[in-house]
Order: C-alpha cells, then sequence, then structure tokens
C-alpha cells in the first residue's frame, strides 16, 4: 500500500508544483501555508473519477450535496488564520472530506473538527488516517454550536456560509484570535472576525462561494 500511495505522490509532484506556483500568481504570501498546500495530496480528499482534476483551482463534489473547497480558498482562509504567527488550537466547523483539516494539521499544534453528516466524517477519518495525521480530532455535531467544552481557541475557521455569525462561536474564540468565516445567502463575503479585550472586530475580505451552513446533524 505505501508503494502504491508513494507512487501516486510522486506522479502528482509536477501538478502539485503548478498549483502553488498559481498560488503565488494568485496573491498567498505565507510560505508555511504555501508548505502546508504542497505537502498533502489533494487527489486522495476526492473521489477517484475526479482525481486528474484534483490539482485544478475549482471545488469539487463530495458526496451529500458538499464540495471540496478550490486550492485558492483553502490557502487564502489558512493564510488569513495564520496571520498572527503559531496556531495552537484551531476549530473547524465543516470537516467534509478532511482536506482542509489535513492542511490546517501543517500549521496548527492541535486541529479540532465538527463535521454534521456522519459519512463524511467517516470518509474524512479514512483519508487522516492514510497520511497518518495525529494532531487531529475530529467529532460528529452540529457545528453551528462549536466545541464549547474545549473553547477558547485561537483560531476557528468555518468552511461554509452562515447567514449571520454564530453567537456561540464568537464566544469560543480566545482573546487575540481570529475567525474566518464566509457570511451570506445569495450573496456572500469571507469575514476576518478579530476578538480583543473589548470587542469583535469585523473586517469583510473578498467574495466568495460555499455550500450553506446548516445546524442539526445526519
Amino acid at each position: 500500500m505505501s508503494a502504491v500511495i508513494r507512487g501516486i505522490g510522486m506522479t502528482s509532484q509536477r501538478t502539485r508544483e503548478r498549483m502553488l506556483a498559481r498560488l503565488r500568481e494568485q496573491g498567498i504570501k505565507d510560505e508555511v501555508t504555501l508548505s502546508a498546500m504542497g505537502s498533502i495530496a489533494r487527489h486522495i480528499f476526492v473521489d477517484e473519477a475526479l482525481s486528474s482534476r484534483a490539482y485544478e483551482d475549482v471545488s469539487l463534489p463530495i458526496g451529500f450535496g458538499q464540495t471540496i473547497s478550490q486550492p485558492y480558498i483553502v490557502a487564502r482562509m489558512t493564510e488569513i488564520l495564520r496571520a498572527n504567527g503559531v496556531l495552537d488550537k484551531v476549530l473547524e466547523i465543516g470537516t467534509g472530506c478532511g482536506y482542509q483539516t489535513a492542511i490546517l494539521s501543517k500549521v496548527a499544534k492541535e486541529v479540532y473538527s465538527v463535521e454534521r453528516i456522519s459519512p463524511l466524517i467517516m470518509k474524512a477519518r479514512g483519508h487522516l488516517r492514510e497520511l497518518r495525521m495525529r494532531n487531529i480530532k475530529l467529532k460528529h455535531a452540529d457545528g453551528t454550536l462549536g466545541l464549547p467544552e474545549l473553547a477558547p481557541f485561537d483560531g476557528i475557521i468555518v468552511t461554509a456560509a452562515a447567514s449571520h455569525i454564530p453567537q456561540d462561536l464568537l464566544a469560543q474564540l480566545a482573546v487575540g484570535g481570529r475567525m474566518v468565516i464566509p457570511v451570506g445567502t445569495e450573496e456572500q463575503i469571507l469575514y476576518l472576525i478579530e476578538r480583543t479585550e473589548t470587542e469583535y472586530r469585523q473586517t469583510k475580505l473578498e467574495a466568495v462561494k460555499f455550500v450553506p451552513l446548516l445546524g442539526g446533524t445526519n
């Protein structure tokens, strides 16, 4: 098995390098983020039928009405999240197939990820086990509630579009922490939320397109 995985990685190395060159052209500057993007094989996280498109700058379906985000958005959100430097404890809302989770594991000491769709989190567990990721904990739960028992987090990343910024997640952000979240229904904007001693500062970043953030579990 390891030989097979190693072979796939070798054949995709050139495509990964092209992906990194494109990310640089698109304005991604953080070398830690770029190194993480280059070290994780994206094709592992998509269905075999779509693996030839894994390194294109497109979102791809992963089943259950969900998608794997395009590489630019994954890199952009990661870069924004770690703009203050080293991340200790990060919360991800929306594990999906586990690709963004894997990238986060390369830039944070601990990653906690919540997914509401049971079959998806099972898939993600398989992908992350294959890559021997040790600093990730996954939970099948309602992501809109976060993980209050493990708060505060110095980084929170939401990979689905909320109609509004959930108060439960704001409360779980550490002072000095950063949250990156897409907000909107018809039109979505990526927001950066920074928590200070006295307030939550909101910065609008750019237009994005995500599946909606839903409550409950499946």
